[in-house]
């Protein structure tokens, strides 16, 4: 476990940072933007859960937020440094956890019959927010990804967690007894 005992080093006050393995490297490096949004994602669904989201919610993205610290390490380490310190990966399991959760609460909401607004109770609209900061989080990967070699899972799962924000937001959208607020084509 980390022990940080300063917060500040005065290493970045020219614009460049350290990845996990040591290398320095601009702050605006496609490497430190793509774990720079997972850690932004992060937040996000932190200020979500202080929302007061239903429970099965609540638990759920208690564990999300483990993973994206795990996935988060894993983008900040080049691949060459990651059998050195043994980071913890994003796996199949994790998207197959998030796919599994889906499928029950989509079988819970029954079919979307219209397209949605971001909107409804508070912490829905605030899985919405999360679910777009993990979409620019999945696109910040993917340029990354054209550059250097990422972990092989990191994509997939940021993909299927997108899918699984959108669901949580419906889900406790239905869960609070508040009407998803409808796209009105035109209006």
């Amino acid at each position: 476990m980390p022990r940080l005992t300063k917060i500040y080093t005065k290493k970045g006050d020219e614009g460049q940072t350290s990845l996990g393995g040591g290398q320095r490297v601009p702050k605006d490096h496609l490497r430190v933007t793509a774990y720079g949004t997972v850690d932004e994602l992060n937040s996000q669904i932190g200020v979500a859960l202080a929302f007061g989201l239903d429970a099965q919610l609540a638990t759920v993205l208690a564990e999300i937020q483990n993973e994206l610290f795990d996935l988060g390490s894993d983008l900040a380490f080049v691949e060459e440094d990651k059998a050195i310190y043994k980071l913890p990966q994003i796996e199949a399991r994790h998207i197959e956890r998030l796919e599994d959760m889906i499928d029950e609460m989509t079988a819970a909401l029954g079919p979307l019959e219209n397209f949605i607004l971001p909107g409804g109770s508070p912490g829905a609209a605030q899985l919405h927010v999360a679910r777009t900061v993990c979409r620019r989080a999945e696109r910040d990967v993917a340029a990354l990804a054209r550059e250097e070699t990422v972990g092989a899972n990191v994509l997939a799962y940021l993909n299927r967690l997108s899918d699984a924000l959108f669901v949580m937001a419906r889900y406790e959208n239905f869960m609070k007894g508040v009407a998803e607020p409808l796209w009105q084509p035109g209006a």
